[in-house]
């Protein structure tokens, strides 16, 4: 679309009646513009030919098609010094930037590190770090062996074995290596409120936390997996898979493992109908044993249990398959002597539980 319905040469012929003397008024009424449109013609078009005129245009659209060339070559170079300067930009990455400039406009390293901000120290850098193939490849072990295991315990397992390397160094090769696990638990949307009248414990034996996890035989028959732990040392004195249990069956088994480490002071129970049975409260009574029974809806009332679930499950039942109640408990009870030997432990400073052995050469923690 035009910009103006007049020509060059018809916008000189009315410029020029007016430097000839005719009134503005009337040259206006007879172009039929206004007084304003006149005179901004006059101050652009003032004593200049129709073909000078046209120059005039040309001129400027050249002129603006330059501005808009340098504008965009000033956004280029922003846009380039922004991506240099972002710190995901490593120095590897750095480097390969600054010899693209290099081959591709052919100027020195001076010259291209200057224009994209580059420290050329920066850029002759050469790296000292060892390849930590072996670190990798005992890191890669651990992780297959124990396959529910963070960067934090595999740090320290290498230490343990003699490896001088820091967490950072490890969680970096960890990351690399796509080994991080993706187990973030939903979002509780009712906050439990703890039990406030209830006391930490001083020592072993003081407090015991005890509970059933399910779980089935290749075949698919149900197990139901009575654990223990101590809430103090987190020692595990037993963990027993039956195909079902009752109220004498948990004291039966209580009781064989009582003798060998003694009797614990409380036990933290919910409130199945295993521990809230006759057979469990003659027994607590005749041994001087005090229950106590979490709040229903309340799992947080025995924290400590729930932790210890989840650690047999992601890193017991979730890695075997059990053909026989028999292999089962042959591989809990490799796990549960595991636990208390040799996995590390954060709540107790990374270090597993000390144990004492017995006359009967079973481990036991001290009091």
């Amino acid at each position: 679309m035009k910009a103006s319905k007049f020509t060059d040469a018809q916008k000189a012929f009315i410029v020029k009646q007016g430097e000839e003397g005719t009134p503005v008024a009337e040259i206006c009424r007879k172009a039929g513009i206004s007084q304003a449109t006149y005179f901004n013609w006059k101050k652009k078009y003032a004593g200049l030919m129709p073909s000078e005129m046209k120059k005039l245009r040309e001129l400027e659209d050249e002129n603006r098609r330059l501005k808009k060339i340098v504008a965009d070559l000033m956004l280029d170079k922003e846009m380039l010094q922004d991506v240099v300067k972002r710190k995901p930009l490593r120095p590897d990455r750095k480097r390969e930037i600054i010899d693209g400039v290099r081959e591709d406009w052919r100027v020195s390293v001076r010259r291209a590190c200057k224009v994209l901000k580059f420290d050329r120290s920066t850029y002759q850098y050469k790296s000292r770090r060892r390849d930590p193939a072996s670190l990798k490849a005992r890191i890669k072990e651990i992780c297959e062996t124990r396959v529910r295991y963070g960067y934090r315990r595999v740090h320290y397992v290498l230490r343990r074995e003699g490896w001088e390397v820091n967490p950072k160094r490890v969680y970096r090769i960890y990351k690399e290596m796509g080994l991080q696990l993706r187990n973030k638990s939903p979002k509780r949307r009712v906050k439990a409120k703890l039990r406030e009248d209830r006391a930490d414990a001083v020592c072993s034996n003081d407090v015991w936390a005890m509970d059933f996890v399910h779980d089935q035989l290749a075949t698919g028959r149900k197990l139901r997996i009575l654990t223990v732990v101590d809430t103090f040392s987190r020692y595990c004195p037993v963990i027993d898979p039956r195909f079902s249990y009752r109220g004498e069956d948990v004291v039966a088994t209580l009781d064989r493992v009582c003798r060998d480490i003694g009797y614990p002071k409380t036990i933290r129970v919910d409130n199945g109908s295993e521990f809230i049975s006759l057979d469990m409260d003659l027994w607590a009574y005749q041994r001087g044993v005090t229950l106590d029974f979490s709040r229903p809806g309340k799992p947080t009332d025995n924290a400590f249990i729930e932790a210890f679930n989840s650690k047999l499950r992601g890193e017991c039942l979730n890695t075997h398959w059990f053909m026989s109640r028999e292999d089962a408990c042959e591989k809990m009870e490799d796990w549960r002597r595991y636990y208390n030997e040799e996995r590390p432990h954060s709540a107790i400073g990374n270090m597993p539980p000390i144990m004492l052995k017995n006359s009967d050469g079973d481990t036991s923690p001290p009091c």
